[in-house]
């Protein structure tokens, strides 16, 4: 078997690969759910938290509609990543590194999601963008969310996809951050195989990256399971809730800066926004267990 890798001085997408790509735009798919309570209380135990049973009208956590509208492709329609295969609604990018890069929410006030909720979400591809870096090419899709319950607009969302290029041999990662050291509330997390595969489960989500070893060390070339970006940014804001209970989100943006593996424990941490001066604006961070910045968030409080 062969591990030639492409010349980087010849690119995989080239003006028209990416005009095909860029098709995709303005594309939209809707979807239909039920905001049912086993999925809440299987992230709570997850999330290691004693809360109080979910019935019928308990409010949704922030960011936990992402147990709802998930993905069903049958097993023949899966590729060799643990993702559906390429093309649908989201466009037939030629890299196989796929990750959750980021993302931007907003909630409406005066109409939280709710344990029994009917709730609907469109989504829209915004745009393809491509990119070519030190690190090779990437290719940037922004995909805009809008859930709908009954009593309308509930959750705006902006969802950031990259897709990378393969991993050459001996490539190094991009320069490192430090993590700021000034947190006011920190919680430590153990990112074992039982937390990932209980997220994984939960969101019904196959990326092998998050739970297979072998591949994810020999194939995508990294040191160790990946812990899933949604899972940290979920973990941020539990931090959050753990030390404001009660604190509902108006606003909540995030970007993963560095992967986060299963090798080592990693922390989460909090602190007051500089500069916030009605006290609502928050920043959250994740670091890593060599102290490196491993995600940045903001979080506005209603």
């Amino acid at each position: 078997m062969s591990n030639t890798h492409p010349d980087k001085s010849s690119p995989l997408i080239d003006s028209d690969a990416l005009a095909k790509l860029q098709a995709w735009q303005g594309r939209s798919e809707t979807l239909v759910d039920d905001i049912t309570a086993a999925p809440v209380r299987a992230l709570s135990a997850t999330l290691d938290r004693d809360d109080a049973l979910p019935v019928a009208g308990t409010h949704l956590p922030a960011l936990w509609h992402w147990l709802y509208f998930l993905p069903h492709h049958r097993q023949s329609e899966i590729g060799d990543d643990g993702h559906a295969k390429r093309g649908g609604f989201l466009p037939p990018v030629p890299l196989p590194r796929r990750m959750w890069a980021g993302g931007r929410l907003s909630w409406e006030s005066g109409n939280p999601l709710q344990v029994g909720d009917k709730i609907e979400r469109t989504s829209t591809i915004v745009s393809v963008t491509h990119k070519a870096g030190r690190s090779g090419e990437l290719v940037f899709v922004l995909v805009r969310h809008e859930v709908r319950n009954a009593r309308g607009l509930a959750l705006t969302e902006e969802h950031d996809i990259v897709y990378r290029a393969a991993a050459e041999p001996g490539e190094k990662a991009p320069p490192p951050t430090p993590a700021p050291k000034d947190a006011t509330f920190s919680r430590n997390i153990v990112p074992d195989d039982v937390l990932l595969f209980r997220y994984s489960a939960l969101t019904f989500n196959g990326h092998r990256i998050h739970y297979d070893r072998r591949y994810v060390t020999q194939v995508e070339g990294y040191p160790g399971l990946i812990v899933h970006g949604p899972l940290i940014a979920t973990l941020l804001v539990d931090l959050l809730r753990r030390n404001l209970p009660g604190a509902q989100l108006a606003r909540f943006e995030f970007r993963a800066v560095r992967p986060t593996f299963d090798i080592a424990p990693f922390r989460v941490h909090g602190k007051p926004a500089e500069g916030s001066s009605d006290g609502k604006t928050f920043s959250l961070w994740g670091e890593d267990a060599d102290g490196w910045l491993t995600m940045q968030a903001t979080a506005v409080l209603a």
